[in-house]
C-alpha cells in the first residue's frame, strides 16, 4: 500500500512517500480502502512532534471515508467512514491508499454525503459535539457564544446547539467567509469586539451566555470566563498564545461557573463512532453540513496539502489515497 509516514518530526516537507505491505487483517479488524482522508491542524502539529504519545515511524492522519475490502461478509463493500483520537498517534492513520480499523469501530457513512465531504467531518463535529451535548449538555432556549465561530469546530458547535433549540452568538476578530454555517444560524454576530463580554450583555439583554465554547483558549479563556451568565458553563479545547491561564477565583465560585476541558483525542476510533453515529441522522436531513472542501489532492501532493494547512487555509483539505498514480 502506498502512504505517508512519519519518520522525523519537522516541517510538513519532511513527510515521507513509502510504499509498505498492507496490514494483515487480525481477528475482530477490517480493511478499509481510503478513498478520502482529511488534513486537521492536530495533524500538522503531529508531524512537527507537539503531541508527546505519537511513536515512530507513523503514518499520520485521523478523518476517513472509504470502502471495506477485507472483514465480515455484511461489511465488504460498504462505504464508511471514522475518525479517532488514537489514529495517527499510536496507531498508523488514515493518509495511507489503506488502514485496518476494528470491526466495531465501523459505520456506514451517510449517503447524502460524498467520500470527501464524509472524511472532512470527523474531528471538527466530534469535537463539537463532545463539547455542546456530552460535557455542557446545551438546552433549548439556552444560549450558546462560539468563539472563534469561523471556523471548523466553531461551525459544527453552532449547527449543533441550532438543532437542539439553542440560541447561537458567534464572535470572531475578523468575519468569518462567506459560506461559513455561523452566518446563517447566528441570532448576533459579534466581529472585532474591543470588550466582548460587554458586547455578549448587550446581545443577551445584560444576562450572559449560558454556555461559552471557546475555540480560542489560551489568551482568549478570561475573556471566555467573564462573558458566562449565573452558573454559565465554559467549552475549552485550545490553548492559543499560552497554556497556563489566571482568573479570579472569587468571581469565578460567586458566579457559580462551570469549566469544562474537552480533548478529542481521548476518543479513540470506537468511541468516535459512537459520535459519528449519533450525528449521521441530521447529515442525512440535511440539517448539518460539512466544512467546504478547498482543495483535493493526492498523496503525492499531501506535503503541500499539510503546508496550506498549517498557513490557515479557509476550509478543508482532503487528500484522496487511491487516485494520482503508486507513491
Amino acid at each position: 500500500m502506498n502512504a505517508l509516514q512519519i519518520r522525523q518530526f519537522g516541517a510538513p516537507e519532511t513527510l515521507e512517500l513509502v510504499t509498505r505491505a498492507p496490514p494483515v487483517v487480525g481477528a475482530g479488524m477490517a480493511l478499509v480502502r481510503v478513498e478520502a482522508a482529511s488534513i486537521n491542524p492536530s495533524d500538522v502539529k503531529n508531524v512537527a512532534g507537539a503531541m508527546k504519545q505519537t511513536t515512530l515511524p507513523r503514518i499520520p492522519g485521523r478523518d476517513y471515508a472509504g470502502v471495506v475490502e477485507q472483514g465480515p461478509a455484511d461489511w465488504v463493500g460498504a462505504e464508511v467512514w471514522g475518525s479517532g483520537g488514537d489514529v495517527g498517534f499510536t496507531r498508523d492513520g488514515t493518509h495511507a491508499s489503506h488502514i485496518e480499523v476494528p470491526v466495531v469501530s465501523l459505520r456506514r457513512k451517510p449517503e447524502t454525503l460524498s467520500l470527501p465531504e464524509a472524511a472532512s467531518v470527523g474531528v471538527n463535529f466530534i469535537t463539537a459535539w463532545s463539547g455542546v451535548v456530552e460535557a455542557a449538555q446545551v438546552k433549548a432556549g439556552e444560549t450558546l457564544l462560539i468563539i472563534g465561530a469561523g471556523g471548523g469546530v466553531g461551525g459544527a458547535a453552532a449547527q449543533i446547539a441550532h438543532h437542539v433549540g439553542a440560541r447561537v452568538i458567534g464572535a470572531d476578530r475578523h468575519a468569518p467567509r462567506p459560506d461559513a454555517p455561523i452566518h446563517r444560524l447566528a441570532e448576533h454576530q459579534i466581529i472585532g469586539a474591543e470588550d466582548l463580554p460587554a458586547a455578549v450583555r448587550t446581545a443577551t439583554d445584560g444576562k450572559g451566555a449560558d454556555v461559552v465554547f471557546d475555540t480560542v483558549g489560551g489568551v482568549m479563556f478570561r475573556t471566555a470566563l467573564d462573558c458566562l451568565a449565573l452558573r454559565g458553563r465554559l467549552i475549552e479545547i485550545s490553548t492559543t498564545g499560552q497554556r497556563e491561564v489566571t482568573f479570579n477565583l472569587a468571581d469565578f465560585y460567586h458566579n457559580e461557573s462551570r469549566l469544562f476541558g474537552v480533548d478529542s483525542l481521548k476518543r479513540d476510533l470506537t468511541a468516535s463512532a459512537s459520535i459519528l453515529e449519533a450525528l449521521a441522522p441530521g447529515f442525512e436531513a440535511g440539517v448539518y453540513r460539512p466544512a467546504p472542501i478547498a482543495e483535493t489532492v493526492s498523496l503525492q501532493q499531501a506535503r503541500e496539502g499539510y503546508r496550506r494547512v498549517a498557513d490557515g487555509i479557509a476550509g478543508r483539505v482532503v487528500i484522496t489515497p487511491n487516485v494520482g498514480g503508486a507513491a
